[in-house]
C-alpha cells in the first residue's frame, strides 16, 4: 500500500462531534461476550487484555486524540477496534499492531477500511520505523498493561519519536512517567521520557469501565514532544546512566555509578555540574542527568 510522505498539518481543525455519529459505538458487555464466545476467546491477564465498554469515555478519548484527516496514528493493542474506528471515522490513517491472532482474525473479518493497516506481531519487537515508513506520526492506544513500559521506551528512543502520544495505561505507570523530581514515582523512565516529552496525567479511570475489570485504576496520559530533544546517541547515553543510577535508588549515586564509570571521571563530572557526592538519583532533574550523561559518556568513549 502506498504511504503518504507528507507531514502532519501545522494547524489542526477542531474535532467535530458529528464525525462520531458515523462510527461504531463501544460494545456493550453482551455484544463483547458474544464475540468472545464466537472466537473462543478468554481475555488474558498475562497480556493485559481489558476491553473498554464505556461509550462516554470512548467519545472523550477520541475527542482528546483529535485525529486529523490523512495523518498517521500508531495504535498498539487495538482490541476489537473501538478506538480504532473512531480515529478512522475522523479520516486518520491507523496502523495497528496486535499480538493476539484471534483478535487479528476478528479485525480482518470485521474492520474493512482503506486507511486501516493491521500488523500482526509483538509491539515490543516489530520494526516501528518500517511500519511508519519514516513519516511523522502520533500514537494513541489503550495500551495493554503488560507492554506499556517497554513500548513507551521504544517510542521514546526512535530517531524521530511521535510528535504526540495519548495512552491509557495502568495508573501507576502514568504516575511514573509524569512524576516530579524527588517523589516516590520518579525514576529511570521518568527521566528518559521527560527528556523528550512534556507529560501530563489527564484523568484517572476506574476498573468498572472495562471487561474484565482490572484490579487497579488506569489513567490517560498525554505526551507532547519538545521542540528540541536529544539525539539518538545522547538518549542512549542517558539510558545507560539513569538505568545504572536508579538500579539502587536508595544508595548514593556516586557509588552506584562507579561500577559503570571510572571514579576519576565521576569526580570530574560531579564537580563540573555541582553535584554533591552523596546525592541520591531521585534528587536530580532530567536536565542534570542529561548533562551528566554527556560528560561521562563523552569521556569514556575517548
Amino acid at each position: 500500500k502506498l504511504r503518504n510522505a507528507g507531514k502532519l498539518p501545522l494547524r489542526r481543525k477542531p474535532f467535530l462531534r458529528r464525525r462520531m455519529l458515523s462510527w461504531n459505538a463501544a460494545m456493550n458487555k453482551a455484544e463483547l461476550l458474544q464475540i468472545l464466545e464466537e472466537y473462543k476467546f478468554h481475555p488474558g491477564r498475562f497480556l493485559g487484555q481489558n476491553f473498554l465498554l464505556d461509550q462516554n469515555l470512548l467519545d472523550w478519548i477520541v475527542r482528546t486524540v483529535d485525529p486529523q484527516p490523512g495523518e498517521l496514528i500508531l495504535e498498539a493493542g487495538p482490541g476489537f477496534g473501538a478506538l480504532t474506528r473512531g480515529m478512522l471515522a475522523a479520516g486518520a490513517e491507523v496502523h495497528a499492531i496486535e499480538f493476539d491472532r484471534r483478535i487479528c482474525e476478528y479485525l480482518n473479518k470485521n474492520l474493512h477500511h482503506p486507511n486501516f493497516h493491521l500488523v500482526e506481531g509483538d509491539a515490543c519487537r516489530v520494526d516501528l520505523e518500517e511500519i511508519t515508513g519514516g513519516r511523522d506520526f502520533r500514537a494513541a492506544a489503550n495500551l495493554p498493561y503488560s507492554i506499556s513500559s517497554v513500548f513507551i521506551a521504544r517510542l521514546i528512543n526512535l530517531p524521530r519519536p511521535p510528535e504526540e502520544m495519548i495512552f491509557m495505561v495502568q495508573k501507576e505507570m502514568g504516575m511514573r512517567v509524569a512524576a516530579d523530581i524527588d517523589t516516590r514515582n520518579y525514576g529511570s523512565l521518568s527521566v528518559r521520557a521527560q527528556a523528550v516529552y512534556d507529560i501530563k496525567l489527564l484523568r484517572s479511570i476506574p476498573p468498572q469501565v472495562f471487561f474484565p475489570p482490572p484490579e487497579v485504576d488506569s489513567a490517560i496520559v498525554k505526551f507532547i514532544r519538545k521542540a528540541e530533544y536529544p539525539s539518538v546517541e545522547r538518549r542512549k547515553n542517558l539510558d545507560r546512566v539513569v538505568k545504572t543510577a536508579f538500579s539502587q535508588r536508595r544508595k548514593k549515586m556516586f557509588k552506584v555509578l562507579s561500577r559503570e564509570f571510572e571514579p576519576v571521571l565521576l569526580e570530574k563530572a560531579f564537580s563540573e555540574l555541582g553535584i554533591e557526592p552523596d546525592v541520591r538519583p531521585g534528587k536530580l532533574t532530567n536536565e542534570t542527568f542529561m548533562a551528566l550523561a554527556d560528560l561521562l559518556c563523552a569521556s569514556s568513549s575517548t
